[in-house]
C-alpha cells in the first residue's frame, strides 16, 4: 500500500502496476495478488484510505466549542488542505474509476465515513430543518469546497483569491454558503 500510494503521489494511477509495485517494494511478484485481485483493487484500496484521511483531517480543524457555523468552516478547509496536500490522491478519490456502489464496500464505507462530520456539523447549523434541506445544505456545502480544492490543487485558483492563507481564503469562500432552516 505505502509503495502504491507513493507511486500514485508522484506519478499518478495510471503507472500503477502489480508487478512494478511488488519489485519496488522488494517482495515477490505474485505477492501482491495474495491482497488485490487486480491494480484496480489496489486503487480502490489507497482512494479508501484517501477518504479515510480526508476524514481526520477535516475533523481535526474544528474547535469543538467555535459554533456550528465556525466549526463547517474549519472542516471546508480540511477538505481543501487535504486536496491540495495531496493532489494526486485526491483525484483518485473523487475521480470517475470508483463510483460503482457495492463494486469496493471497503471504499464506500470510507467514503460514507467521510461524510459523516459534513451531515453532522451541517445538521447543527440548521436546526430543526428536515433531512431533505441538511442534504441539500451538504451537497452545496461540499461543492462549494470541493471545487476549491480541485480549483486549487490544480493551482488554477490563485488568479481570484490568494492562497497563501489558505484557511482565510477557504473562509472567504464558504462564507457564500447560505445556511437558513428553510425548507
Amino acid at each position: 500500500m505505502a509503495e502504491a500510494r507513493a507511486i500514485v503521489e508522484r506519478d499518478g494511477p495510471d503507472l500503477i502496476s502489480l508487478r512494478g509495485i511488488a519489485t519496488a517494494a522488494g517482495v515477490s511478484r505474485a505477492a501482491p495478488y495474495h491482497h488485490f485481485k487486480d491494480k484496480r483493487a489496489l486503487l480502490a484500496a489507497v482512494a479508501a484510505v484517501g477518504f479515510r484521511e480526508l476524514a481526520s483531517n477535516m475533523v481535526d480543524k474544528p474547535n469543538p466549542s467555535a459554533s456550528p457555523r465556525d466549526q463547517l468552516d474549519q472542516l471546508g478547509f480540511g477538505y481543501v488542505e487535504y486536496g491540495m496536500k495531496h493532489p494526486a490522491i485526491f483525484r483518485l478519490m473523487q475521480g470517475p474509476d470508483f463510483q460503482i456502489p457495492g463494486e469496493y464496500p471497503d471504499l464506500d464505507a470510507a467514503r460514507i465515513e467521510s461524510a459523516k462530520p459534513l451531515i453532522d456539523t451541517v445538521a447543527a447549523c440548521l436546526p430543526g430543518a428536515s433531512e431533505s434541506h441538511i442534504m441539500r445544505a451538504c451537497a452545496a456545502a461540499w461543492s462549494i469546497v470541493h471545487g476549491m480544492a480541485q480549483l486549487s490543487s490544480d493551482g488554477r485558483i490563485e488568479s481570484l483569491i490568494n492562497i497563501d492563507a489558505l484557511q482565510e481564503a477557504t473562509k472567504a469562500v464558504t462564507s457564500a454558503l447560505d445556511l437558513n432552516a428553510q425548507g
